[in-house]
């Protein structure tokens, strides 16, 4: 959350439209034009969520934690005309997180995703807890799909 919150800082200074959907209140955003939406118990869910904001035109979609079958939503957006957007997902490694998006879009019902993920996914970076903080551990570029595997470069 605080490297996607020091991303965010940065993007708030481009003159774009962002919508920022997730759980609790943990993203923050100067941005001059952002809009945050917020799940609710019982009436609106990531997916619900995921689907309004492509009505109100957003340059980027940033979401706070994946955690779900609405991960296949997500990349469907920011394969549609809405790139540079900014996810969380928990894993144990750069390569492990396209791993874990795979597993999520599974749970929509999809089982074939590395295409999708390849082209909606452009950046991983890892960040892992040493000496009671966090650190960058591993980045890697995200460079397509050939004969169902990643074209992965460390950076």
């Amino acid at each position: 959350t605080t490297l996607a919150n020091a991303i965010l800082s940065v993007i708030a200074t481009c003159d774009q439209r962002l919508v920022i959907i997730e759980d609790t209140n943990e993203l923050q955003c100067n941005a001059e034009d952002c809009l945050i939406l917020r799940t609710k118990d019982g009436i609106a869910t990531m997916t619900d969520l995921l689907r309004a904001t492509m009505r109100l035109r957003p340059d980027r979609i940033i979401i706070g934690e994946v955690r779900g079958k609405e991960a296949l939503d997500l990349l469907k957006a920011w394969n549609t005309g809405h790139p540079g957007g900014v996810a969380t997902v928990h894993a144990d490694s750069a390569p492990k997180g396209l791993t874990r998006l795979e597993q999520l879009v599974q749970e929509a019902g999809v089982s074939n995703s590395k295409s999708i993920i390849g082209e909606a996914v452009n950046l991983i970076v890892y960040i892992e807890k040493a000496n009671h903080a966090r650190q960058v551990k591993e980045v890697i570029r995200v460079e397509g799909v050939q004969n169902e595997k990643y074209i992965l470069t460390s950076i």
